[in-house]
């Protein structure tokens, strides 16, 4: 190839550069020599007049202005966004207080315990621990009883104890009522016990004319129990006083922080004593010549479904629906408890946990027909 055509190429090759854009570059590419170039002009180009103080303080305003229209946007958001989470708390608080008032008075003007046409039984359950203060409180089965016991269609009476027991006050005033109803003999009354009918709760049960039992069911602990602490040699050693103001002397041998002298100890044992044979009379008199005369009945053991039957602590083995079925081929049942006001028993609770906290007494007897 000639020299005329090389010169040729590459000054076409040249043109070719000097139209071709580089795409990492602004603009088109530059030969090294038009680079050198633009680079000397712009070194001989003057510098831009400095800027006037007017003009300086301007650009900071409008710098500043940017600033505080950010900040000002940013705090906009912020408190749209807060005025959001506001109404949203206000309308669940508003849903909630609406769907309160409404289950308020719905219970209290509309009829939910609309008493079945048919045959059935009428139950009242007694669950938990027996307390005044608790839902199995003698005032609230008893209205059950009641309620159960006026129902023209209830052909039977069902009280169903799954207890451990409890207050024997509670417990002596629902046997008394039983015992009440049975003398009128309208309709029987049936103990059903599910897992636990023991102490006070087969105190309850004993006034039935009859009682029935799961297999498994723990029947009986027929006794009464009192349990404390002694810490008067805890509070020696950390070096604690102990100050007690009572007035009559044995007031206050209960205390914890006190020792309990022999007298004082038989004179609590003949409480205990007394309020045993209580329930031994009450459960004699409720199930009369049934009972064996295993004098373990009455030691405070609780025994199996089977072994109470054995005993005569109950007349069968059977359970609620089983019951219903027997009386009318079919399940048959109608709850007469009380309902408990969701709203009563949460300041109820409330109050007895506050009590506890201050260390104020709640009127629990210490004395328990209850399984330890």
């Amino acid at each position: 190839m000639s020299d005329d055509k090389r010169q040729d190429d590459k000054r076409e090759a040249g043109d070719e550069a000097e139209g071709r854009d580089d795409r990492w570059t602004e603009g088109p590419e530059l030969t090294p020599e038009q680079a050198r170039e633009v680079r000397r002009e712009k070194s001989e180009k003057p510098a831009p007049p400095p800027e006037s103080a007017e003009a300086l303080r301007e650009r900071q305003r409008l710098a500043q202005q940017e600033m505080l229209d950010r900040w000002i946007g940013s705090v906009m958001v912020e408190q749209r966004r807060t005025r959001r989470w506001k109404i949203f708390f206000r309308l669940l608080f508003l849903v909630l207080l609406l769907a309160f008032l409404g289950s308020f008075f719905y219970s209290m003007f509309v009829d939910t315990d609309r008493t079945p046409e048919r045959q059935h039984l009428g139950v009242v359950t007694v669950r938990g621990v027996i307390d005044s203060e608790s839902p199995a409180s003698a005032e609230r089965i008893i209205e059950g009883l009641n309620r159960a016991w006026e129902s023209r269609t209830a052909a039977a009476v069902v009280l169903h104890i799954d207890s451990p027991g409890g207050s024997p006050v509670q417990s002596q005033r629902v046997y008394a009522e039983i015992m009440r109803l049975r003398e009128e003999g309208d309709k029987p009354v049936i103990a059903v016990i599910e897992d636990v009918g023991a102490s006070g709760a087969y105190y309850m049960a004993a006034a039935a004319d009859e009682i029935v039992a799961a297999p498994s069911s723990l029947v009986g602990s027929i006794g009464v129990i009192f349990a404390s602490f002694g810490f008067e040699e805890a509070i020696d050693n950390l070096g604690i006083e102990r100050r007690v103001f009572v007035s009559g002397e044995h007031k206050g041998f209960l205390d914890p922080f006190s020792q309990v002298r022999p007298e004082q100890r038989e004179f609590w044992q003949t409480v205990m004593d007394t309020t045993h044979g209580q329930f031994v009379e009450a459960v004699r008199l409720g199930r009369g010549d049934r009972l064996t005369e295993d004098e373990r009945i009455f030691s405070g053991l609780v025994w199996s479904g089977e072994q109470a039957l054995e005993l005569g602590l109950v007349d069968g083995i059977s359970s609620l629906d089983e019951l219903s079925r027997e009386l009318f081929g079919e399940v048959r049942l109608h709850d007469y408890t009380p309902r408990l006001d969701p709203f009563e028993r949460l300041t109820r609770q409330f109050g007895r946990v506050a009590a506890e906290w201050m260390g104020v007494g709640v009127g629990q007897s210490p004395v328990r027909y209850q399984l330890p």
